[in-house]
């Protein structure tokens, strides 16, 4: 497991770099110790490096390159326009007064991954939420913050939603428990809205909605909530996300991971089939 660290939450392609970092020196059969001697720095800066908890010095990154034995100059510019890239704040850091640390890693993995799977038994998933839905739960979770606050935390949670829309939009799969449904937030009119709102997404090629009912009983994840977030890319593993009131946790391992994806396979088959949602909605949005 790997906590949210206060500061420098590293975008997914920093995270992507330091592992390549760490299998290159790897191949040269170098330790760590030995990184950090050719670059003049402690072996904690390159062991930091690769694991994305520092930015990337590209003066750092090509002595490097050049030290585990990567000599082609097309490849060594390659490494660093993708450093430089990897260097730049996520558009999410225009937001950093409202947005928690520990929250935008999520919004960068978020941002990348190309299959997003959830559990949610509190609220409807960022992702869905109608404006309205937004600002009510965003002010039941901000309830000192000035109203100029939560409406920027709202613009933040609409950047994010445009993510389902675009081109290579990942596949949103979420399973929901009907405790979503029946908690009223913000009034009855928003509720309607908000379930009208999932009733359209699931039309969307891209997202599969599934409702976890009352009568299904006990779930193997009625502990809380969770993100499972997969990737295109080889050197990123399936991530695990998992939220608490102060902070979140990151799991990468592999047996961690897999108790994650084991649950919500378990809990898919355990609910309401996806093509039923838009039914169930409907009955739903009747009974508000």
């Amino acid at each position: 497991m790997a906590e949210a660290r206060p500061a420098g939450a590293p975008t997914v392609l920093r995270v992507v770099l330091g592992k390549r970092l760490h299998d290159l020196r790897e191949k040269a059969g170098l330790s760590y110790e030995e990184a950090g001697r050719a670059l003049d720095v402690t072996h904690a800066t390159v062991r930091r490096m690769e694991k994305a908890e520092v930015g990337l010095k590209l003066p750092y990154v090509e002595k490097l390159l050049r030290v585990y034995g990567v000599s082609d100059a097309e490849e060594v510019e390659g490494f660093l326009a993708l450093a430089r890239e990897a260097n730049r704040p996520g558009w999410w850091h225009r937001f950093r007064d409202v947005l928690p640390e520990w929250f935008s890693a999520f919004v960068s993995l978020e941002g990348e991954a190309n299959l997003i799977r959830a559990y949610e038994p509190h609220y409807v998933p960022g992702l869905l939420q109608t404006e309205r839905y937004a600002r009510a739960v965003l002010r039941a979770g901000m309830p000192h913050a000035p109203e100029a606050d939560v409406e920027r935390a709202v613009a933040v949670r609409r950047e994010r939603q445009s993510l389902l829309t675009r081109e290579g939009a990942p596949l949103l799969w979420v399973v929901i428990d009907e405790t979503v449904l029946r908690r009223p937030i913000g009034g009855p009119d928003i509720m309607r809205e908000q379930v009208a709102r999932l009733a359209e997404a699931t039309a969307m090629p891209n997202v599969r909605l599934q409702i976890m009912p009352f009568a299904a009983g006990p779930h193997p994840a009625m502990y809380g909530p969770f993100h499972i977030f997969r990737f295109p890319l080889p050197e990123l593993p399936d991530i695990a996300y998992a939220e608490n009131l102060v902070g979140a946790s990151y799991f990468d391992q592999r047996d961690d991971v897999s108790a994650f994806l084991e649950a919500l396979d378990r809990m898919c088959a355990q609910a309401a089939p996806a093509h039923t949602t838009e039914a169930i909605l409907g009955g739903i949005r009747k009974e508000i």
